[in-house]
């Protein structure tokens, strides 16, 4: 069985991040990394309006400059965007200055001040450096919707158990990803749904 959520120490070590949303509603928080595409965003964005959901895209910069109307299409929709660095560069194999500039030059077409690091690597120097200027996003609950080993259907039964209110859930509108993310959004979109939870952005 593959690991959906994150060691509970990960929280302690870092504060300074959100991992989930403390809240005493039924609500979820829906998030997407790397885009966005120009096929499949569009229908993300279909599938989120099928359940009046509300998700926060975690854009990569040379994405947005790609395809800016993909971009303004989230925002239309009232989505809200985040920093994910303008080349999807990993902190860890980074300098400060580097990721630092990586990530001023993707916010030039992503106003926001939501940031998410990509592969979740980020050094505490480069935390020290962005947390008075961006609220630092991670996740509770990783779908893993990009390992082609998975089987979504029985992904959907397993994330169904684990997610819990205020989670917040990471899926992928990518090529790699897209596959069995479609699946998946949609068996959990269905499932809380009918829960009666509400699917908000951050």
């Amino acid at each position: 069985m593959f690991k959906h959520t994150i060691p509970s120490i990960f929280p302690l070590i870092a504060p300074n991040l959100t991992w989930k949303v403390k809240t005493n509603d039924k609500v979820l928080y829906i998030t997407f990394d790397d885009g966005p595409h120009p096929t499949i965003t569009p229908l993300v964005l279909n599938i989120l309006d099928e359940y009046n959901a509300k998700a926060t895209f975690f854009c990569v910069g040379e994405n947005v400059t790609k395809y800016p109307d993909i971009f303004n299409q989230i925002i239309n929709k009232g989505h809200a965007v985040g920093n994910h660095t303008y080349n999807h560069v990993k902190g860890w194999q980074t300098s400060d200055t580097a990721y630092l500039e990586n990530i001023k030059k993707a916010a030039e077409v992503i106003p926001s001040n939501l940031f998410r690091p990509p592969y979740g690597r980020i050094k505490p120097s480069q935390i020290k450096l962005l947390k008075d200027h961006y609220r630092i996003i991670m996740w509770s609950i990783l779908t893993r919707d990009y390992d082609k080993r998975l089987n979504p259907h029985n992904t959907i039964k397993q994330l169904n158990k684990l997610i819990k209110s205020g989670d917040v859930i990471v899926y992928h509108d990518s090529e790699k990803a897209q596959q069995n993310m479609l699946i998946m959004l949609k068996g959990v979109l269905q499932n809380f749904h009918q829960l009666q939870y509400t699917f908000k952005a951050l």
